[in-house]
């Protein structure tokens, strides 16, 4: 499935998400899908790119770690359905768009938390989703940047 349909398939999922457990999964999902992003760009994207898409991808897996590995099926995972990722503006937009609504999920966790083992499970989770968040943006402005110098020539 291609990355942007997945990207919004998450955003979806993570905003209809009721509870804190079933937050915390789309959370999971979420930096799951960033991770395999950033490995797919890694290895076949844009080479200005592939710096930053490596750092995506160790980023996004600290993300990974530092939640509960939620009880999925193995169909279930978005990350591991990601095929195409044929735009790589597109999937990065849409990728900072679901990385800010994740941070914004983790922080109502985080303020709404009854014991201390899930708050800062909630803020180490939140700290690699901004470093990701961060590394997408970069990656996003090396594209603006290479598509401004092609334009000049």
């Amino acid at each position: 499935m291609d990355a942007v349909r997945l990207i919004l398939t998450s955003r979806r999922a993570l905003a209809s998400s009721d509870d804190g457990p079933r937050t915390l999964t789309e959370v999971w999902q979420a930096q799951a899908l960033a991770q395999a992003i950033g490995s797919r760009l890694a290895v076949s994207g844009p080479p200005e790119l592939r710096g930053e898409a490596l750092g995506l991808t160790e980023l996004a897996g600290r993300g990974c770690g530092v939640l509960d590995a939620p009880d999925l099926d193995p169909g279930d995972l978005r990350a591991a359905q990601l095929t195409e990722l044929d735009d790589a503006r597109e999937a990065l937009l849409g990728l900072d768009d679901l990385l800010g609504e994740v941070g914004i999920a983790l922080v109502g966790l985080a303020s709404a938390a009854d014991d201390e083992g899930t708050y800062w499970q909630c803020m180490e989770a939140i700290d690699a989703a901004d470093e990701s968040r961060d590394r997408v943006l970069e990656m996003l402005r090396k594209l603006a940047a290479r598509e401004g110098a092609l334009r000049e020539r």
